[in-house]
């Protein structure tokens, strides 16, 4: 459902722009928590409801946003809690997180039915019933003239599926379960979504995926805003996948223009980043996996890729690339130049939250926001894109860089430095989008069946611009990021780039 304006997106925005607008507010504590308490009904502002059976309910949803978008956990369900109770302890100038960062609001959840397979009424109740003969469990008998599945026989095979000439047999799966590529959706008590992180790589797509809006990750919008106005230097990283992803003909110049008037001391680009993995990885394959010493070398700019190799993988280990990623790179470089400033990344990813929280990135990164979330603070400070001269004014970063942005990119990036630096050398690509596709891809290189290769992974089908964060339909913002690359006035990063990396 990414690119396309559904309620639960607008939603969302709606509660990130209400806490974006509070945090901007003067004020003590006490009358920043009241506005925050207020927010549940300006999203439901009536006794009339808009989204779901009841106003109490729906507010009681924007109530857990709310807590969401402050970085604090939801509310236990066996007590009485305030929607601010905590408030004081995220009301800091720093990164506040609690773990874990995806959750389910269990008030939201509609319980969907996982794993069943059943009878639609598109069923004729036809003299062949194929159904039934190729059931190999006897679970399909005729009911009224229908066929019926006995549920405690059925093993979910299929087969009946897909003999049916009418397509009237279905199999249910749960939204956030199926698009989930490490199977970490389960169940609860009373058939709730319920997310098993320690299965978990943060990657979002249950998020993307539930059509009742009841899988969010926590944010931090309102400590970020916070630090600006007290006033020190914060220095936003946007990454390359921003292309489009705020209006039609919106520019990097007007881009960079909002963001200083959001309080931003500079901005620049994270395909610097990019260039500087580049660099660094071209040296690297060539001297560990051509000359052997490597099996193969796992690739990409993607956190919940990292993980799951880590994670599901071990034995890849030492074929994971060491450099550091995009955001971090530039994130260093940044405060080689301004060691006092606060780094701010602004992408599509809601993985990139996880990835800066952990210790050794936590002084590199200050704070993780998204293209949505940034969408949402242009609007609570309502910025007009018209008044703001257009134009790239960002040049800190290459064509190839910038193209790590779309699945295929980032070893794209390397094979062009590559063929640059080392003439002749021969470069054997592999690429996955999607957990799944990566699971798969890992196997094979597990079983050697990917020796010599490059590989690389994107936890999003699409790449970095199918973010859960994103606002752009996704074929959009391939051609955005496509149009990017092709006007760069670099095309690959010069092989002495390294000398500004950080160490």
């Amino acid at each position: 459902m990414r690119g396309i304006n559904t309620q639960t997106k607008k939603i969302r925005k709606k509660v990130f722009e209400e806490v974006a607008r509070a945090a901007y507010k003067d004020g003590d504590s006490a009358a920043i928590s009241h506005e925050l308490e207020e927010i549940p009904y300006r999203i439901t502002p009536s006794d009339v409801p808009i989204y779901r059976e009841s106003i109490w309910r729906e507010r009681a949803i924007a109530a857990e946003r709310v807590r969401l978008a402050v970085g604090l956990s939801l509310r236990p369900l066996d007590r009485p809690v305030h929607v601010t109770e905590g408030f004081e302890d995220s009301n800091i100038t720093e990164k506040y997180y609690e773990p874990p960062l995806m959750q389910v609001i269990p008030s939201a959840c509609d319980m969907c039915e996982d794993n069943k397979v059943e009878v639609s009424n598109m069923c004729h109740g036809c003299v062949a019933h194929p159904c039934m003969e190729v059931c190999p469990k006897d679970a399909i008998s005729m009911v009224n003239g229908y066929a019926f599945i006995d549920q405690e026989k059925c093993i979910k095979c299929g087969k009946c599926i897909n003999i049916c000439p009418y397509h009237a047999i279905i199999k249910r799966i749960r939204p956030c379960a199926e698009a989930c590529g490490v199977d970490a959706i389960e169940s609860d008590a009373h058939g709730r979504a319920r997310i098993n992180n320690e299965k978990c790589v943060s990657c979002g797509q249950c998020m993307a995926s539930c059509p009742f809006g009841a899988i969010a990750d926590k944010s931090q919008i309102f400590q970020m805003i916070h630090a600006i106005k007290q006033g020190g230097e914060v220095i936003a990283e946007i990454a390359p996948a921003f292309e489009g992803q705020f209006g039609p003909g919106i520019t990097p110049a007007q881009i960079k223009s909002a963001l200083k008037d959001c309080g931003f001391s500079d901005v620049y680009e994270v395909a610097l980043g990019a260039d500087i993995g580049a660099v660094s990885e071209a040296h690297h394959y060539v001297k560990e996996v051509v000359n052997g010493d490597l099996p193969f070398l796992l690739t990409s700019c993607c956190p919940a890729w990292s993980v799951l190799a880590k994670k599901y993988f071990p034995e890849t280990i030492d074929s994971i690339s060491q450099e550091l990623t995009p955001m971090v790179a530039t994130a260093r470089s940044i405060k080689k130049k301004h060691p006092d400033a606060k780094v701010v990344f602004i992408g599509p990813c809601a993985a990139k939250k996880l990835e800066a929280s952990r210790r050794t990135v936590r002084s590199d990164v200050d704070f993780v926001i998204t293209f949505e979330e940034l969408d949402a603070i242009f609007k609570a400070k309502n910025i007009d894109f018209n008044k703001y001269e257009k134009g790239r004014s960002m040049h800190d970063a290459t064509g190839a860089g910038r193209g790590y942005a779309v699945a295929g990119g980032v070893s794209d990036a390397i094979k062009q430095c590559i063929d640059e630096y080392y003439p002749g050398t021969e470069v054997k690509i592999e690429h996955a989008e999607g957990l799944s596709d990566c699971r798969k891809m890992l196997l094979l290189a597990k079983a050697g069946k990917k020796n010599g290769c490059m590989i690389e992974g994107m936890g999003c089908p699409g790449g970095c611009v199918a973010g859960v964060g994103t606002i752009l339909p996704i074929a959009s913002a391939k051609a955005a990021v496509a149009k990017s690359v092709k006007e760069s006035t670099e095309k690959i990063p010069p092989k002495d780039l390294l000398e500004i990396k950080l160490d």
